[in-house]
């Protein structure tokens, strides 16, 4: 029933970006009306409570997104797409200004991901090369959450960007509490899974001097 639930979110938000791309002007007050607010929240959440940062970059992920929609295969449900944007212009307006984000303190039970968070916890170093592995770490827990089934992804968030227990999340879901501490330990495993990869992948591309 849930894959089936999935197929029919996918197949609207398909047409929503079909509807877009042919320059409907009822799908563009649907599509501010339906993500603006929701992408507001979630920026507001990773940039400290700047709301007139949170308002830039939420205006500019979707203008982005509506250059790039031709691009949305609707393999994703358009929030989470919309989503993923967002996290990367929210990771270059910390990189331009020097900063990092320091509110993600994700699966910090897993020791392979503890080292990752640390590194941008961490005072910012004189040392630039130490600052581009902070910034790396960053930008590859982002870019793991966002290969995640969404499911996985929104239970990580909730849990550990947003504060959520497990008994809110199974709540949100609308499962047991079991269920939920089963979902959150495959999400983890999952998102550890991916975060290695992305950290081969990284050492193998970074450039030797």
């Amino acid at each position: 029933m849930a894959d089936r639930s999935s197929e029919v979110v996918y197949a609207e938000d398909r047409q929503m970006a079909q509807r877009l791309l042919a320059g409907d002007e009822a799908a563009f007050r649907q599509f501010f009306d339906e993500h603006y607010g929701r992408l507001y929240r979630f920026a507001l959440s990773r940039l400290g409570g700047d709301q007139v940062a949170a308002e830039d970059i939420v205006q500019q992920t979707l203008s982005k997104a509506l250059r790039k929609l031709a691009s949305y295969k609707a393999e994703s449900q358009l929030q989470t797409w919309l989503c993923a944007i967002c996290r990367n212009d929210i990771a270059d307006w910390y990189r331009a200004r020097g900063r990092y984000e320091e509110r993600i303190v994700l699966a910090e039970d897993l020791p392979g991901i503890r080292a990752a968070v640390d590194s941008f916890q961490a005072p910012a170093a004189a040392d630039p090369v130490k600052n581009f592995q902070r910034t790396e770490s960053v930008r590859l827990i982002q870019v793991a959450l966002d290969r995640l089934p969404v499911n996985y992804g929104n239970a990580l968030e909730w849990k550990y960007v947003e504060g959520y227990t497990s008994r809110e999340i199974a709540e949100k879901l609308d499962i047991g509490y079991e269920a939920a501490q089963s979902l959150l330990a495959r999400a983890k495993r999952a998102f550890a899974d991916v975060y290695s990869e992305l950290s081969e992948a990284a050492i193998l591309t970074a450039p030797r001097g």
